[in-house]
């Protein structure tokens, strides 16, 4: 029989909008998205957060950002709908690791690549909060990168000529290798017509 996991210390500071975005009961989620906040810092990330962006007076987040010293912190409780990922919100739960990513020229033709590694902490953390959410999220089976799942690409910022990919996050630095050796879950990939397998 195996042993249940070990909770780990989780800040709970929900953001300030949390009680307006949709309930939903946990057995529906199904996913995990890890995506990178492409921000400095936890404090910006928390920020871009607070912002208002839905009629609904709600805004664009992760439910779980895990910092570069490990620390995890909870903005949404998974029992509400996180604006995160498109198409893909109502099944899934996001964890944001805190990393510049592309930041500050997001969608700029010299800036499509990725030179922070994720942290030996932020790894860590990661793997943890993955066991605890398959022992609290029964349904849960799959995790996707949001580049996975959001393929679309843009005119770039400094060029409208050149396309370039509105999400690249986490990036060709995340251990995805690592990652799914120490866990259960199953990488959720785009078939070939555009749907998700």
């Amino acid at each position: 029989m195996s042993a249940e996991p070990t909770p780990f210390a989780r800040i709970v500071d929900p953001l300030p909008y949390e009680d307006r975005l949709e309930a939903r009961p946990l057995d529906q989620i199904d996913l995990v998205v890890i995506h990178c906040t492409e921000l400095p810092d936890l404090a910006t990330a928390r920020d871009y957060g607070e912002r208002v962006l839905h009629a609904s007076g709600t805004g664009n987040c992760g439910h779980y950002y895990v910092d570069r010293d490990g620390s995890v912190h909870v903005y949404v409780r998974p029992q509400r709908i996180a604006h995160h990922v498109r198409g893909y919100n109502p099944r899934s739960v996001g964890i944001e690791l805190v990393n510049t990513g592309r930041y500050p020229h997001w969608l700029s033709t010299g800036s499509q690549s990725m030179h922070e590694p994720y942290t030996d902490a932020q790894m860590a953390s990661l793997d943890a909060l993955l066991a605890d959410l398959q022992h609290e999220l029964p349904s849960l089976r799959f995790i996707a990168g949001h580049e996975d799942l959001d393929t679309a690409c843009e005119p770039a910022s400094d060029d409208p000529d050149v396309l370039v990919r509105r999400k690249m996050d986490p990036g060709p630095l995340f251990p995805w290798d690592a990652v799914l050796r120490t866990t259960s879950l199953e990488r959720l990939l785009p078939r070939t017509d555009g749907a998700a397998a």
